[in-house]
């Protein structure tokens, strides 16, 4: 849990566009991930979810773990295009920065709907002189929109990673959630991936937590269960070991929680 008396909590004056007054899920997670760019509704809402449900600061680190051996992966696999859809607040070790240790002239576009994630975006994702990083500020809801903005930077007619980590939850309806995934994918290349992470309903202290969550004014977030999640990948190439717990995805001597309920998986369009 971050320690609030040592944290240098941002102003409480929101950013232009920035809702103060109910918390917001990038900026909570930004709380439990240890950083400073958050609100007190956000420590607030951060607090009571972590009161019920402890894991998830666990959770969260695990999946920023599972993100860095994923884009890991895919660099080694040959992918040099990332489109990170609900990117959040930058932290340590953003999409771009893992790719481009690795490659750097891999070109990343990150999607987000949050002012604040936007404002930080344009200060901190400086890219390799040799790749490029992009921001673009739209809505999951809107594929078409993303797709056209992402087509700046992307080349379509090369591989892409398609990355949803910890945003699918926001989007209720299960066909509304499918067709959103397969617009996206229709655009891309045989070759490219999906990458999906999210929490799940398992755990009965979760759910009641997301449920007081959802009561508190902010966009409401849906828990699915594991078969719900793995069904996104349907048509699709599952990498080995499949859909599964962060820290069982090709696990690394990096720290990572040893079990949480959240679930991820990478396939790949043949």
């Amino acid at each position: 849990m971050p320690n609030e008396a040592s944290q240098a909590f941002p102003s409480e004056q929101p950013l232009s566009g920035t809702d103060s007054s109910v918390p917001h899920s990038a900026r909570i997670t930004n709380y439990w991930l240890g950083g400073k760019d958050h609100y007190a509704v956000d420590r607030e809402a951060g607090e009571r979810y972590r009161r019920t449900f402890p894991e998830i600061v666990d959770m969260s680190l695990a999946g920023r773990k599972f993100l860095a051996r994923a884009v890991g992966f895919l660099v080694d696999s040959g992918i040099r295009q990332f489109l990170d859809i609900g990117t959040g607040l930058p932290t340590a070790d953003n999409t771009h920065e893992l790719a481009q240790r690795r490659a750097p002239e891999s070109r990343i576009v990150y999607v987000d709907n949050d002012p604040m994630v936007l404002a930080h975006a344009r200060v901190l994702l400086t890219s390799t002189p040799e790749g490029a990083a992009d921001y673009l500020e739209a809505d999951l809801r809107e594929p078409k929109a993303i797709l056209d903005g992402a087509a700046r930077l992307l080349d379509y007619r090369e591989p892409v990673a398609v990355m949803l980590m910890g945003v699918v939850g926001h989007i209720a309806d299960d066909d509304e959630l499918r067709g959103i995934i397969g617009e996206l994918l229709d655009a891309v290349v045989p070759g490219s991936y999906l990458l999906v992470g999210d929490g799940t309903n398992l755990a009965p202290e979760q759910v009641s937590a997301q449920d007081t969550y959802n009561e508190s004014g902010t966009e409401p977030y849906r828990l699915r269960s594991p078969e719900q999640l793995a069904s996104l990948f349907d048509g699709l190439e599952l990498v080995e070991p499949g859909l599964v717990p962060a820290a069982r995805w090709r696990p690394e001597d990096d720290g990572s929680p040893s079990e949480v309920v959240s679930r991820c998986g990478l396939a790949r369009k043949p």
